[in-house]
């Protein structure tokens, strides 16, 4: 062996022996999550516990440097990890817990990209209307190239069309990674609703929900953080960017269903279209709440083009995949149901979505 090589490795065998160790239930291991200065980043770090927690409630506040995550400046740079959802843990399995934290400032006030707290004032207010949601999270698949996974080197794959919802090695990629991510989410008790592989090789979204409230946030980052996990076992990079691959290829959004007890009722869809008028008025407040760039990341992708509204113009139509809002043949038909705010980019603050559409929709603020 050359002085400059090195044995080092990673290697999930040898990892194995230390995971398979009894540490008992004297200790409980709890990662603790949060979103990071740039609004759609996940930072997480662990902390044992002396009791197994069944409640945020019982994991303590704790702190960080904010310096590091673009949120603070070194001169007062700590900042505190209020716990507010609890889930289980499927990579250290056992008593071990996932804790999803809101970000605080020095002097107690929420960070400024903590959505989660405006919002779940805004899902108090309307809790009597039971506002249930459905986010539709599509992502891709890279390698540490930038590459779209399974993607020629040198070139590209075929055209669109073979792709969604496809089966086959020449039509999908890193289907053990959507596998091994949706048994996580099932494990830790995150409310994914389905998976399947989207119109653009190597890109893949699942589904949250429904969700009623500010579970919907929740359950997404959480959702998120694992398959960022996930992924990390594969040597695999996850990317939320609206519009990975420039040119004839579909963007990536987080379709955000939405409705409200009133809608699901007989008789709703005349709920549900006073919904959209009141969402039609403040179109350009909801673009800017719809990606952490206030629009600029989604002018990419809301062309009018594959499968897009433009980002400048509200429409709403049934079965229109080409609107901002998609009312669903099967809910027209009904009388009654939901609708689909197809607008939300794929690296959507998914609590920042939600509360404007609760503030605009229901409270006609």
């Amino acid at each position: 062996m050359s002085a400059l090589e090195h044995p080092a490795r990673m290697d999930k065998a040898v990892l194995n022996n230390y995971l398979s160790l009894d540490v008992g239930y004297e200790k409980t291991m709890v990662e603790y999550i949060w979103i990071d200065g740039t609004g759609q980043g996940i930072r997480s770090k662990c902390r044992t516990l002396d009791i197994e927690p069944k409640d945020p409630s019982e994991c303590p506040i704790w702190n960080y440097d904010g310096s590091s995550t673009y949120q603070a400046e070194g001169s007062n740079s700590d900042m505190y990890l209020h716990p507010v959802a609890l889930f289980r843990d499927p990579f250290r399995r056992g008593q071990h817990k996932l804790v999803l934290c809101e970000v605080f400032k020095y002097n107690n006030t929420p960070a400024e990209t903590n959505h989660r707290h405006s919002c779940k004032k805004a899902m108090v207010e309307a809790k009597g209307e039971k506002p249930w949601f459905g986010i539709e999270q599509e992502y891709t698949l890279l390698g540490h190239d930038g590459h779209p996974f399974g993607w020629p080197k040198n070139g590209f794959p075929g055209p669109q069309g073979p792709y969604y919802c496809g089966v086959g090695s020449n039509r999908v990629y890193g289907r053990d990674i959507v596998e091994a991510h949706y048994r996580a989410c099932l494990y830790a008790g995150v409310k994914i609703a389905g998976c399947n592989a989207e119109v653009m090789p190597s890109q893949w979204e699942f589904q949250i929900g429904p969700c009623e409230g500010i579970d919907a946030g929740d359950h997404l980052w959480v959702g998120r953080y694992l398959l960022e996990r996930v992924a990390e076992d594969f040597g695999v990079v996850i990317t939320l960017d609206p519009k990975p691959m420039p040119g004839d290829w579909n963007g990536a959004g987080a379709h955000t269903n939405f409705s409200t007890e009133a809608m699901r009722q007989p008789g709703g869809m005349k709920h549900i279209e006073q919904a959209i008028e009141r969402m039609s008025g403040h179109h350009k407040r909801h673009i800017a709440a719809y990606d952490p760039k206030k629009g600029e990341d989604n002018k990419r992708r809301l062309t009018g083009l594959h499968e897009t509204s433009g980002i400048d113009d509200f429409s709403a139509g049934v079965a229109n995949r080409g609107a901002s809002i998609r009312i669903p043949r099967q809910v027209a038909a009904d009388g009654y149901g939901y609708l689909e705010d197809r607008r939300p980019a794929s690296n959507c603050d998914p609590y920042s979505v939600t509360e404007v559409i609760i503030v605009t929709a229901v409270l006609g603020k």
